[in-house]
């Protein structure tokens, strides 16, 4: 590593504005091993319990209307679920803006930490004004946990494994779906708790699980990445130490060869640009600067994306009930095949995001499924399915959906600067979750109201087109971040306002392409 400035002779925080290192390369050369799974299985389980929270607020939601538990009313659940939509974008918010302020081995305790004591005080709530606090802190602890976690595995995962990662943890929101039906279902049957109690061990079911990560939390570093932007050199260069003697112990009994027991050439240094403070005017100034066609293309992928989740996903059960007569207690049911594609398709394409690429596959993704809409939905509306065959068609295109959803995610991760990255994800996930969830259910459920197909299939037109919209944006501006370092993605924007005090001119770092 080469300092461009001298350093403080009494601390390990380096004082110069700019340095050199070889720490992003060192991480992005570790083969994977049980240290990066055990990293990723402590992480990963926030996807997993949003989709709890998300499945028990719905399933949960009949048994919450009896006279043996809150007897609340519909709109009074609407309102606690809106409710828990703010928690989650507040905490978003603030906590993303903390992570990379104080870094995100903090943030992902805390988060969690927080989570675990709303969702069990959920179990204990008494009426709807302690329901709904206890559900707006839940969202708050899930949606802080969105920018901690995704800033942290990105920074951590070899960069030829980052998409392919990342998509998979994404689809745990589904396993998440699908446990808190199940957990439903059991809880509240009479010959297990009844509904009495059934509603109250049900929201403390994530707890168990959670108590467990924390404790494997503990064992997570700091972002070495994170650490080196604050100029902590020393402390950087130990984590990273630690991280290569996990992983050669692990590679060596499995009879690999340690690629990093090869020191890294001097091209493979990197310069990083020291930001000892991140604020929101530093973030409003890189958004609406250098970045802001990445944050356009970013901001049209969310929206499109949580628009068609939270419209067209929104209205499969009403379409069920009113067009196709399906019993209201087997609805859940339908949707069980629906939510294991949204699981599988992530699982099946994430592979390809690394190796056909970032801009082909997120693009593909994102019309492809628009293009099955288009096409379930001109069937539907001529009333040539059955309930299976709408099934299946909803199936096919929440494969693909479900793919481009987590490369919305994928991509407001990795394609901006390491000093505002955890606060671009809160950013993004709190603009789409939104759009999404006000103005997606608005619409739809205006459209659902009658018997006649052709509202419906008009909204059904639009979710399509706003989807094939975005792919076609992201063929045309996406960013090729398919196995190049955090570093060398955020350096290629080609801007050159990317800092007011532009990097010095020698031993400049080699192109993106050849990282």
């Amino acid at each position: 590593m080469r300092l461009e400035t001298t350093s403080s002779p009494t601390s390990d925080v380096i004082e110069s504005d700019v340095i050199e290192s070889d720490i992003p390369a060192r991480l992005d050369r570790l083969p994977w091993s049980r240290w990066h799974q055990r990293v990723i299985a402590a992480l990963a389980v926030t996807w997993l319990l949003d989709g709890l929270e998300g499945s028990l607020g719905g399933s949960l939601a009949g048994a919450l209307k009896s006279s043996q538990t809150l007897s609340l009313s519909d709109s009074q659940l609407g309102l606690s679920s809106s409710f828990y939509l703010a928690g989650a974008v507040g905490g978003a918010l603030i906590f993303g803006h903390l992570a990379d302020r104080y870094g995100r081995r903090k943030l992902f305790s805390g988060t969690l930490l927080l989570y675990l004591c709303a969702t069990a005080a959920t179990g204990l709530s008494w009426n709807l004004l302690s329901f709904t606090i206890c559900r707006v802190l839940t969202g708050a602890g899930i949606g802080g946990e969105y920018a901690a976690i995704n800033s942290a595995v990105d920074e951590l995962v070899p960069a030829r494994l980052r998409g392919r990662v990342d998509l998979w943890i994404n689809a745990t929101f589904w396993l998440g779906i699908i446990v808190g039906s199940l957990v439903s279902i059991l809880f509240l049957s009479p010959k297990v708790f009844g509904l009495a109690l059934g509603w109250r061990l049900a929201f403390c079911s994530g707890v168990p699980l959670g108590i467990v990560v924390i404790v494997m939390r503990r064992y997570i570093p700091e972002s070495p990445r994170w650490l080196l932007s604050r100029g902590a050199l020393q402390e950087a260069e130990v984590v990273v130490t630690e991280i290569e003697s996990s992983v050669a112990t692990s590679a060596a009994g499995r009879g690999n060869l340690f690629p990093s027991q090869t020191p890294p050439l001097p091209s493979a240094l990197t310069q990083v640009q020291i930001q000892r403070v991140s604020s929101l005017r530093q973030l409003a100034r890189i958004l609406s600067g250098p970045y802001r066609r990445r944050a356009l293309l970013g901001f049209s992928l969310m929206a499109a994306q949580a628009f068609f989740y939270n419209s067209v996903f929104f209205s499969l059960a009403l379409v069920l009930l009113r067009y196709y007569g399906v019993d209201t207690a087997r609805i859940g049911y339908c949707f069980i095949p629906i939510a294991c594609t949204n699981f599988l398709g992530p699982v099946v394409l994430g592979r390809f995001f690394d190796t056909i690429g970032r801009r082909q596959m997120i693009a593909a993704t994102y019309c492809f499924s628009g293009l099955s809409l288009l096409g379930s939905s001109w069937l539907f509306y001529l009333g040539k399915l059955s309930v299976i065959s709408q099934l299946v068609w909803w199936a096919l295109t929440f494969f693909f959906a479900s793919s481009a959803a987590s490369s919305a995610y994928l991509t407001v991760s990795e394609v901006f600067p390491q000093e505002v990255r955890a606060s671009c994800i809160a950013l993004f996930y709190a603009f789409g979750t939104l759009a999404g969830g006000l103005f997606g259910p608005l619409i739809f459920g205006h459209l659902i109201g009658g018997q006649s197909r052709g509202p419906l299939l008009s909204g059904y037109v639009l979710g399509a087109a706003v989807m094939i919209a975005a792919g076609l944006a992201q063929a045309r501006w996406g960013v090729a971040a398919e196995r190049q370092s955090l570093e060398a993605i955020a350096a290629s924007a080609g801007n050159r306002e990317r800092s007011e005090r532009p990097l010095p001119p020698r031993n400049q770092t080699r192109p993106a392409s050849a990282l």
